[in-house]
């Protein structure tokens, strides 16, 4: 098959790369314009587009498919099937009906749950036992087109919405293979998705980063664990405003109000929550570095007992 790809992060990446190992053609690679990062607001391209350029396939980055222009150049190279895998735009009616195939979507849940922008982190959030990758027919609808083939897999107890989404990835690349495989032999399955089951995973914010202390315990490590890489979990100790990228359960705490420093030991700090507390282990202080928190509090005596 003929294929045009659709793609824009590392997650999407992996996915390209298992499609560049089969024998269908890659005619052109769509991804998102190249973001302005750091001090110098340098143009980053996206890890899809590095891919494409070794491999010498045409990259295009459109702002919007609603440019008639951009219409009728994706139209010229007449693709068998376009496959989208984390892109970042939605394609619009006129977009979806080109290739005679359809068009193939992976997305980072079971669907139909958690529908939308960030699925991962929204499992990891949400204390989900499990999460997968689903293959789908495209629809003008968000992520409500016709399921091909779903994978599953558990979420680990300690594991972060980054390192999560580093180990689906292989699972997409698998199922997209096998996606590819199953439509061009004429065997794809479509199953529509039960309404009744639909949940939403709408875009990460920085308000979703203060941590509540009156949470539970359970509550609370999601939340650090799920905003981890961006825009990561937050909260004032002492007097100073901390990014938290590492927790764990602190047993057997005394009772105390939520937010109450309770202990310092060589493995990080003790703060009180709703019904327990936990142990921060890695934080990062406004202005400075990454650190495991007992290195950092070396330096920077705390009150214990102390209400956050």
């Amino acid at each position: 098959m003929k294929l045009v790809f659709m793609g824009t992060p590392a997650f999407a990446a992996v996915c390209l790369a298992g499609v560049l190992e089969t024998e269908h053609e890659v005619l052109a690679v769509y991804t998102k314009p190249d973001t302005p990062k750091n001090r110098g607001m340098k143009l980053i391209p996206s890890e899809v587009k590095l891919l494409a350029q070794n491999h010498g396939i045409p990259v295009r980055q459109p702002a919007s498919f609603r440019d008639d222009a951009v219409y009728e150049e994706l139209k010229v190279l007449a693709p068998d099937l376009i496959v989208a895998v984390a892109y970042g735009k939605i394609l619009p009616q006129r977009i979806l009906d080109i290739p005679p195939l359809g068009c193939v979507n992976i997305h980072g849940s079971i669907l139909p749950a958690l529908r939308g922008s960030a699925p991962v982190q929204w499992a990891v959030l949400k204390d989900l036992p499990q999460t997968g990758v689903t293959a789908m027919y495209m629809s003008a609808g968000m992520d409500e087109g016709d399921i091909i083939d779903v994978r599953t897999t558990p979420i680990g107890g300690n594991e972060t919405a980054g390192e999560l989404m580093e180990r689906l990835a292989p699972i997409g690349a698998a199922l997209l293979k096998d996606t590819l495989a199953a439509i061009a032999a004429g065997r794809a399955e479509r199953r529509p998705q039960d309404s009744a089951q639909v949940s939403y995973a709408p875009m990460l914010t920085k308000e979703l980063s203060p941590i509540d202390w009156s949470r539970p315990v359970r509550a609370v490590l999601a939340q650090i664990r799920g905003l981890n890489p961006w825009p990561l979990a937050t909260a004032a100790l002492g007097a100073t405003e901390f990014k938290i990228y590492e927790a764990r359960p602190f047993p057997d705490a005394a009772p105390a109000a939520p937010g109450t420093l309770l202990a310092l030991t060589k493995q990080g700090l003790a703060v009180a929550c709703g019904d327990g507390a936990i142990l921060v282990t890695r934080l990062q202080a406004s202005g400075g570095k990454a650190m495991p928190a007992a290195d950092y509090f070396r330096g920077h005596p705390i009150e214990i007992g102390a209400p956050e």
